[in-house]
């Protein structure tokens, strides 16, 4: 029972930490009249020319999520090249350093298929 009451002392912490830094803000913050110059771009100091709700190419989408599978694929990467490490010096019991090798080329294989599969495609050409 004592757990519980730590939670939710923990979960009051929580709240009152959050909704004081939200009331303090709001108490604090700087506020201008709307104006046209507040609702004007600050990014890059160009004026916007036509409106936000334009098509776009779903390419660059595709562009984007072929991106992100490869950086994500590769990411895992690391983890395996330590368990590799471990593995080849004989410091993780029960996977021997053959069948470890065996498992990174399949995975290696598969992200370059995956890869020339996308080039093929030409979903890598950006125009």
């Amino acid at each position: 029972m004592d757990s519980y009451i730590l939670i939710g002392f923990v979960a009051f912490l929580g709240a009152v930490f959050a909704g004081g830094a939200m009331l303090l803000a709001r108490l604090l913050a700087y506020r201008s009249p709307d104006s046209f110059l507040k609702r004007q771009a600050y990014e890059c100091s160009e004026t916007p020319i036509g409106g936000a709700r334009i098509r776009f190419k779903v390419a660059y989408y595709i562009f984007a999520l072929l991106f992100l599978i490869f950086d994500i694929e590769t990411l895992f990467l690391f983890p395996c090249m330590i368990i590799f490490r471990a593995v080849a010096a004989g410091q993780a019991a029960g996977v021997t350093a053959n069948l470890l090798f065996l498992e990174l080329s399949v995975f290696i294989f598969v992200l370059f298929s995956g890869l020339i599969y996308a080039w093929r495609k030409g979903v890598l050409v950006w125009e």
